[in-house]
This record gives structure tokens, C-alpha cells and sequence, in this order.
């Protein structure tokens, strides 16, 4: 089976840390999509969509993203079943990310100094990406008998 949804999308508010009581981070917040259509007025629609990070990810949201900032969400597609104050059944979809990448720039954000990352997307949870000309176990490959050394 797969369930992998990947979103393209702008912040609609700043995103909230929280932490579980057993101390594991948690963020939520939703990202407006505009649909690749008009509707039959000739408007473009948008469609709200709720995604959850957690741990390292949720840290990382919380720090370098606020409402306006153009987000790239991998993840999968949750559906939650749960009862309302009146005892009513409601059922909700959300995203669980694994992945969010910035999706713009500084300057295609709102302006000011995020203090974030390289804007071409470092992936959460797992660093960020260190330049090819700055890592030193690389080497280059010389032309002595023209043999590759694997």
C-alpha cells in the first residue's frame, strides 16, 4: 500500500510548538493550495489543507517558517475519527509531514531576516545539505592508468 502526498502551498498562520507530556515536539498549522483550475465564475480556488510535524521536524517549523512562507510538505494523508463537545461524530484529514522544504526565497517571502537555511530546501531531520566544494572526503579522481578505483 501507498499513502505519500507531497503539497506545495503559503503558511496561513505562524506555526505554534507545543510539546507532549512526555516531551516530544509538535507543531500544527495549515497551508493554502490554489487549485490548477477556475472555478465556473472564473475564480481561482483555494483549498486549506492541515498538516502535523513532529520531533525534529516540528522544531524546525516553529523556527524558520511564519504565515506567508511559500512550504513544500511531504508526508502522508491521516484521517482521525474523533467526537465534538455535543458528542457528535466528526471525522478530519490532515498531513503527517516526514519532509518540509521551503518553497521561495527570502526575498519571494515576507521580508526580513529568517535566520534560516540556504533557501533551495534543506530537508528536516536530516541536515542540511553542505556544499559539494566545501566537503573534504571527496577526492579527485586522477588519469594515471585510467582505471576507476572500485
Amino acid at each position: 500500500m501507498l499513502n505519500r502526498i507531497v503539497l506545495m502551498g503559503r503558511l496561513t498562520r505562524d506555526p505554534e510548538l507545543r510539546r507532549t507530556q512526555s516531551g516530544t515536539a509538535v507543531t500544527s498549522f495549515s497551508i493554502a493550495c490554489d487549485r490548477d483550475f477556475k472555478s465556473q465564475s472564473g475564480e481561482k480556488e483555494t483549498d486549506f489543507i492541515d498538516i502535523v510535524a513532529w520531533r525534529g521536524t516540528a522544531e524546525f517549523v516553529s523556527k524558520y517558517f511564519t504565515k506567508g512562507r511559500m512550504a513544500v510538505v511531504e508526508g502522508r494523508l491521516q484521517i482521525r475519527d474523533w467526537t465534538d463537545n455535543n458528542g457528535g461524530k466528526r471525522r478530519s484529514a490532515e498531513v503527517v509531514a516526514d519532509n518540509i522544504y521551503f518553497g521561495d526565497s527570502k526575498r519571494d517571502g515576507a521580508p526580513g531576516d529568517y535566520g534560516a537555511p540556504p533557501a533551495y530546501g534543506a530537508p528536516v531531520g536530516r541536515g542540511t545539505p553542505v556544499p559539494m566544494e566545501s566537503r573534504s572526503d571527496f577526492a579527485e579522481i586522477g588519469d594515471e592508468d585510467g582505471e576507476l578505483p572500485f
